[in-house]
């Protein structure tokens, strides 16, 4: 490895990771870690799962909310990937491998979300391709060490079993955070439609598995607002001990009074044109009638904390 660490490639790629990560910590994560716990409380300490649906390879947040959690579970529509063997890229590919891993940390890094079109191109690089390579530098960068790295399948019953037809495919990473505990990181690539987890209903079946969690959902493109997306939204609903999420995420009118504690953070404005459609009265009403104090980071699609803002639902 002593030559790659001299090569131009990896001196470069050092240097503008290094400075685009300072400003993105300096401006979200920092912010996060502050506000989290503060916020959070028990739940900021829980042991338990962790679930991040919709998540991509995004590990950051879910570490940044919930750095306790024993067992995180991401999924998303891209593919896992080989396991990165950075000795075998030829070191006159490897300038441009690594400048393209930059790129697809670019629109998390200054957006604080993926792009799920640009990463369906990003990730499909000939080196360093799918999330894994994305997996690595967050968990490296959040202070966490790699112990283990192993691709897995999941059957119909959530049974880990050689792939094969009618598995779904992932990744487990097993890894000692910075308060010293060994942690589990899933990743798997998946389909959250009620159509597609009647065909597959292995992750749900995994995901019932593990019992009651914390749950993150940001940048979630709306989909639990469909009738499409019932059975994760319901899944979260039931098994979640508390629900961090912007708007993008369950609808704000299934967390009914009688049964859920909201708390407001930052002012909600309705969603990014892109999404307009999917505005909620109900939740701008009660967001301007609590009068919740700022965030001081951005989330979800509005990138600028004076425009983000997020609930902290808790079953009664």
């Amino acid at each position: 490895m002593e030559s790659y660490a001299n090569a131009p490639g990896w001196k470069t790629h050092a240097t503008e990771l290094d400075r685009a990560w300072k400003q993105f910590d300096d401006r979200q994560l920092a912010k996060i870690r502050v506000w989290a716990p503060q916020v959070l409380g028990p739940a900021y300490q829980d042991t338990g799962p962790m679930y991040y649906m919709f998540s991509g390879p995004d590990f950051l947040y879910a570490n940044a909310f919930f750095p306790n959690a024993s067992t995180y579970i991401l999924c998303g529509t891209e593919p896992v990937g080989p396991i990165p063997d950075i000795a075998k890229i030829p070191q006159h590919v490897l300038p441009s491998a690594l400048a393209n891993l930059r790129r697809s940390l670019d629109s998390v890094l200054s957006l604080s979300f993926f792009i799920t079109k640009k990463m369906k191109v990003d990730l499909r690089q000939v080196q360093l391709s799918g999330t894994l390579p994305v997996l690595y530098v967050f968990l490296a960068r959040a202070g966490c060490t790699i112990d283990s790295v192993e691709t897995v399948a999941i059957d119909k019953t959530g049974a880990f079993v050689p792939a094969g037809k009618g598995t779904t495919p992932g990744v487990k990473i097993t890894f000692t955070g910075p308060a010293g505990r060994p942690q589990t990181l899933y990743y798997f690539t998946t389909d959250l439609a009620d159509w597609a987890i009647k065909v597959n209903p292995n992750f749900g079946a995994f995901c019932e598995q593990q019992g009651q969690g914390v749950t993150l959902l940001k940048a979630a493109s709306y989909l639990m607002h469909s009738d499409n997306f019932s059975k994760v939204r319901g899944y979260l609903l039931a098994h979640s001990k508390v629900i961090v999420q912007d708007d993008s995420g369950i609808p704000y009118r299934f967390f009914s009074k009688d049964k859920w504690e909201v708390r407001f953070y930052g002012r909600y404005l309705g969603p990014i044109k892109r999404f307009l459609k999917n505005g909620q009265l109900d939740l701008a009403k009660d967001n301007a009638a609590a009068a919740p104090p700022p965030l001081p980071f951005s989330f979800g699609y509005q990138w600028q904390p004076s425009r983000s803002s997020l609930i902290v639902a808790t079953p009664k």
